[in-house]
């Protein structure tokens, strides 16, 4: 079994459906669980919070995003540490790939 999880193209690993969002686990330990999300333009996740603090790295595509009561434009190269329990949002103005990172 390998000691380190590889991927040469995040893009690659969750092509933006159509019409919805995709989402795969593609790491988990005792440290962190990375999720890498693909959305289809106009899809919404709507406000939530996340128990634990997260890295949201926008990976490919044009959102609307709100951090608690701050809306933002990201775009691809956006990067994001966010403490646990801040309500946010993620509206997909393109097709978005987005990697979530759970910090345990």
């Amino acid at each position: 079994m390998s000691q380190y999880s590889l991927f040469l193209d995040l893009a690659e690993e969750a092509q933006p459906p159509a019409d919805g969002i995709l989402s795969r686990t593609l790491h988990e330990d005792d440290k962190v669980k990375a999720v890498i999300f693909g959305f289809g333009a106009g899809q919404e996740l709507s406000e939530h919070t996340a128990s634990k603090p997260a890295i949201l790295q926008f990976v490919k595509g044009e959102a609307s995003l709100t951090l608690g009561t701050d809306s933002v434009e990201a775009t691809s190269g956006t990067w994001v540490h966010m403490p646990a329990k801040l309500p946010h949002s993620v509206k997909a103005k393109t097709p978005v790939i987005l990697l979530l990172l759970l910090l345990k």
